[in-house]
């Protein structure tokens, strides 16, 4: 038996992968098959570049419907933990100010299948989630980041 891995996520990412999965299945995935269809009938399919287009889209749209689903299926939705308030952990939004100049930050650390940055969802496999999971309020901590390690205090847990 092979250990799968879990994938951390809210309720609303999970609720947000499975909309892009039937998406996926009852849109696209039906999309795809027709341009495939109509693709054939140009002719020699040596030379077809919509077929071959057509094909390679089909490709990537079923393996994202597997990855989906696998996500689904090994799914572990993080529960809110309201005894340590002021404690970072997975599915908080942790706000912090960088020492000494006191730029603020608000990220909420989530599990890798919902992290987005660009969202303020950063990923709890991310250096930066770890230095900050298990600290409380007032703590200073050194996170490592691509231009290298700053210091930053945090300030408040939702």
């Amino acid at each position: 038996m092979t250990n799968e891995k879990s994938f951390y996520m809210t309720e609303e990412g999970k609720e947000k992968i499975e909309n892009e999965l039937h998406e996926l299945k009852t849109v696209k995935r039906p999309e795809v098959v027709e341009r495939i269809k109509i693709a054939r009938d140009f002719g020699d399919l040596s030379e077809n570049s919509e077929y071959d287009s057509a094909k390679e889209e089909q490709a990537f749209v079923e393996t994202r419907i597997a990855q989906l689903e696998k996500m689904i299926r090994y799914a572990v939705i993080i529960e809110s933990d309201d005894e340590n308030m002021n404690v970072v952990s997975l599915g908080r939004k942790v706000t912090f100010i960088e020492l000494p100049d006191g730029e603020e930050e608000t990220y909420a650390i989530v599990g890798s299948a919902e992290a987005d940055p660009f969202e303020g969802k950063i990923s709890n496999d991310s250096p930066m989630a770890k230095s900050l999971l298990g600290l409380e309020v007032g703590t200073e901590v050194d996170v490592p980041t691509p231009g290298g390690d700053i210091k930053v205090k945090i300030v408040n847990v939702q």
